[in-house]
């Protein structure tokens, strides 16, 4: 299959939109059923064989455990239990409204319950319309939705090459269904103090300095897919150094820069996964020489940490 498939915003956008709100209401039952982790690892979703999935969660109350997939082969949704049952139903053919119905009556079909506290998008224009209500969203066509999975397939082993590089604290490549990107992030582990007024999702997403890198798919302050990457806190200059591929360019977003490498830009590179990871390091070396991280120091080469093992892979 090839490297980066076409995926401009104005054609899948309806799907987008709609699959945007599918994907953050099965989020919120990960946020109310999972586990919290620190800086909201527990929430985001993972890449599978053939879609997206919760991973496994369920309270300590009885209740069972459970995992929830999006198939994207089949295009169904597919809730499992710990003790063997499974049922599922079609992503296509459905509306917010009836997609929310459906989950939540195949859960409970299944013997689980779960209070999502704020059954309503989360930082979206229609974030006051609970899902219930949404019949305006209701376009999914599966050939654009298995390439949103496809493309979200090949950036993630991207990025985990890229985050073996790294051998401090460094979060799993993850699927966040909020923003609806992709993405990795190496921490520092120097504390942020925050001022009081920060709202708590930002509060524990950044309660450390890191430097994060990823890829979403363009919305409509940006409206294109691209890489990307960001220090937070952003050091002073950083935005006068240099990125690679000359393609990459910082981009002003709100009092902050990002790093931002497009799509489109990068599959038209000779070697696109090289000009990606290329770009990833140029916007750590910024971010982190000016932020005075150790960099030789929390370096693993290939992924390997002991400077004894560094050469041809054994076996």
């Amino acid at each position: 299959m090839e490297l980066f498939p076409a995926m401009p915003l104005a054609e899948w956008r309806d799907t987008k939109e709609t699959l945007h709100r599918f994907a953050q209401v099965v989020g919120k039952i990960r946020l109310a059923a999972g586990v919290r982790r620190d800086h909201w690892w527990g929430v985001p979703f993972h890449l599978t064989g053939r879609g997206l999935t919760t991973r496994p969660m369920g309270r300590a109350d009885g209740g069972p455990v459970f995992t929830i997939d999006f198939d994207f082969v089949a295009h169904r949704l597919v809730v499992t239990t710990l003790d063997g049952q499974a049922a599922s139903f079609p992503l296509y053919g459905r509306s917010v409204a009836s997609f929310y119905g459906d989950t939540m009556r195949t859960l409970a079909d299944l013997g689980v319950r779960v209070d999502m506290a704020i059954p309503r998008p989360f930082d979206l224009p229609d974030s006051g319309r609970p899902f219930a209500e949404d019949t305006a969203h209701a376009a999914y066509d599966p050939s654009l939705a298995t390439r949103y999975w496809q493309v979200l397939s090949q950036v993630n082993l991207l990025l985990e090459e890229f985050a073996a590089g790294y051998s401090g604290k460094i979060s799993p490549v993850h699927h966040f269904w909020h923003t609806f990107d992709i993405a990795c992030t190496r921490f520092s582990d120097r504390r942020v103090d925050q001022p009081p007024e920060v709202d708590p999702v930002t509060r524990e997403a950044y309660s450390r300095e890191v430097i994060s890198f990823g890829f979403w798919f363009g919305d409509e302050a940006f409206p294109e897919p691209a890489f990307y990457s960001y220090t937070a806190p952003e050091p002073a200059g950083l935005d006068d150094e240099a990125l690679s591929p000359a393609s990459a360019r910082w981009v002003s977003q709100r009092e902050s820069h990002l790093a931002v490498l497009r799509y489109d830009d990068a599959r038209a590179e000779a070697d696109p996964r090289a000009a990606v990871l290329a770009f990833y390091e140029s916007a750590y070396q910024a971010g982190a020489r000016l932020a005075g991280w150790d960099i030789a120091g929390l370096s693993s080469p290939g992924g390997v940490t002991d400077p004894q093992l560094i050469g041809p892979t054994p076996g």
